[in-house]
């Protein structure tokens, strides 16, 4: 789901008087709409001009489509991609509105060279249209691997409008040249709701390690023997932002509730933590729906539950029966991110603080909570709420670094306490350590990693997942360590040891039942009437005998799963899978286009 933002970018352009003699009336620049030889004069016309390029960036605060979501109701691509569902006839993108954030881009660098005024802030500005320029063809990388590269606008007859794609490699390194001036030029002071210096090297150290682990994990782009540039990339763009850059982990002592604090508060102005942030206000006239996480379309996985770590440090996944524990004791002596990131017994909404919330598991009953607001004063009902939202936050540099070391063969303790550590120790976790053995729930998620950092490497990886959950990267982090299969699975909610009545708040008393159908309700029949009488009731089938959307694995016990996810199979098909089609239509019209990896 991309944010919906409630708020219209309003661009004004100042009217400029011109007085002229009738007889050069025919030679005077038009007085109702500007021309680029009056507009693109000064840096504050750039400015301008610029403010247009931040539609293109905004929070993410979902993991939809990834194994990180346990149902999704409104078809995901990737929900829909491995149930065979596209193609290169009903795939979208690639349209001329898909191409017009590019070109608005190319434009102003196209008229840069009549801009007068201090040069520093001219390169400032070019500085922040290349930063765009990369990140929009980044997207397009993850998306179609080779695509055409435009560094200025093309013209209808210009008949480079309908050349091929450029090679990934040579794509890659003009994203990199990019990103590369925008860190040098942008400037570092100003608004971290603008895009600054630290912003600019954030998204190189990002898509450095995007491209280096994809480089080395995917043989089929042929390009393995070039991966270590860009890791070396991210690793010098991290450590700049990490010694020079004034960025700390927020930490106050309060574990989760730290946590917590970057995901729903209604200033973020003051967290040393945003490197960039989405500043919402009631006062601003300005508002997101990240509120909807709660109870909507989406539940997280038991994958993801399983992943967070004891509060001592072990696996969770090393504790006899831990897959059978029951919804009210799987968050005992957890890492506190889960508690923050997923729903929990003890969770109060900000609308009823005095009573629990009732999971439900026709979602598969682990609500995500982080991005909720706690605060009633910060939402307006179902419409929006006004929490500041992360864009880039320090967290990830640390993860980056970290990971791009230990990919490189060249991490060390110290890496690790200067990284990992920190994330850790804001939640009150032990420390990593480079003697961790290796999990092997770990290593069967990802089969490929390999090395005498494996062990560190996995529970960076691990550690990626739980700090950035709900963050948007999950699904390409999947794609650039090329575990594609993990998407092929049907993704599963709580535990349910029997039909009935199940206490999902932790006082003992049922709050819900999951029941047969509504024609047979024996399974409660023994209840007190006044619990009977409160139960919020789920049936596996209609009262005709027709199946709901969800089902327990075991038929009448067993874990919440998705009636969808039973009657159409997934596949994932490797390497076919990690790309996209062109549209047909596009290729029709530019036969220059080719397909690539089997599509």
């Amino acid at each position: 789901m991309k944010l919906r933002i409630n708020y219209i970018l309003i661009i004004g352009f100042i009217a400029i008087a011109i007085t002229a003699c009738k007889k050069d009336f025919l030679q005077r620049n038009p007085q109702t709409q500007i021309t680029d030889a009056v507009f693109f004069q000064s840096p504050s016309d750039l400015e301008t001009y610029s403010n247009g390029f931040y539609k293109q960036l905004s929070p993410s605060y979902d993991d939809i489509n990834s194994d990180n979501i346990a149902n999704y109701n409104a078809n995901g691509e990737v929900d829909n991609l491995v149930r065979g569902g596209i193609s290169s006839s009903n795939v979208g993108g690639w349209d001329k509105k898909d191409w017009a954030d590019l070109r608005q881009i190319n434009y102003m660098l196209d008229h840069i060279n009549q801009v007068k005024g201090d040069q520093t802030l001219i390169n400032h500005y070019v500085g922040i249209a290349r930063f765009f320029r990369g990140l929009y063809y980044f997207k397009k990388i993850k998306t179609y691997s080779n695509v055409p590269w435009f560094s200025k606008v093309v013209s209808s007859e210009d008949p480079n409008l309908y050349k091929g794609q450029d090679p990934r490699a040579m794509v890659a390194d003009s994203v990199l040249n990019d990103l590369t001036y925008a860190a040098n030029n942008i400037k570092a002071d100003g608004s971290n709701t603008r895009v600054t210096k630290w912003a600019a090297l954030t998204l190189l150290a990002r898509f450095a390690l995007h491209e280096g682990t994809f480089r080395k994990y995917h043989d089929e782009i042929a390009l393995t023997n070039d991966y270590q540039r860009f890791l070396d990339v991210a690793i010098t763009a991290t450590a700049q932002i990490i010694k020079d850059g004034g960025f700390v982990i927020y930490n106050t002592g309060k574990a989760g509730e730290d946590y917590r604090a970057l995901f729903s508060s209604a200033n973020l102005a003051a967290n040393k933590e945003m490197i960039m942030w989405a500043d919402y206000g009631k006062e601003l006239g300005v508002g997101n729906n990240s509120h909807t996480v709660l109870d909507y379309i989406w539940s997280l996985s038991k994958n993801l539950a399983d992943t967070y770590l004891k509060t001592d440090g072990s696996p969770f996944t090393s504790t006899p029966g831990y897959n059978t524990k029951l919804y009210t004791e799987v968050f005992a002596g957890r890492d506190p991110r889960m508690a923050e990131t997923i729903i929990n017994p003890a969770f109060r909404g900000p609308n009823n603080a005095t009573a629990p919330y009732r999971i439900k598991p026709t979602l598969g009953g682990y609500n995500q909570i982080k991005f909720y607001p706690r605060s009633a004063d910060l939402m307006q009902g179902w419409v929006m709420n006004y929490t500041d939202l992360p864009i880039f936050r320090y967290a990830e540099v640390l993860l980056i670094n970290a990971e791009a070391k230990a990919e490189s063969g060249t991490i060390t303790q110290a890496d690790l306490d200067q990284t990992i550590n920190k994330l850790r120790n804001r939640v009150q976790m032990p420390a990593l350590s480079m003697g961790v053995a290796i999990d092997p729930v770990l290593s069967a998620t990802y089969p490929n990693a390999m090395g005498a950092n494996t062990a560190v490497l996995l529970e960076i990886r691990r550690e990626r997942r739980v700090e950035m959950a709900c963050e948007g990267l999950r699904y390409d982090d999947i794609v650039r360590w090329k575990v594609g299969k993990v998407l092929q699975n049907s993704q599963q909610g709580m535990y349910v040891p029997a039909m009935g009545g199940l206490d999902v708040t932790g006082d003992g008393i049922p709050d819900i039942a999951i029941l047969t159908s509504p024609n047979d309700e024996s399974a409660i029949a023994n209840l007190p009437e006044d619990v009977k009488k409160n139960l919020s009731k789920y049936y596996l089938k209609d009262k005709d005998g027709k199946d709901q959307n969800f089902y327990l694995t075991n038929g009448t016990s067993g874990f919440v799963a998705f009636t969808r996810d039973r009657d159409q199979p997934r596949t994932f098909i490797e390497p076919k899978y990690y790309y996209r089609p062109i549209p047909i239509s596009e290729t029709v019209v530019n036969p220059a286009l080719k397909q690539v990896f089997g599509w």
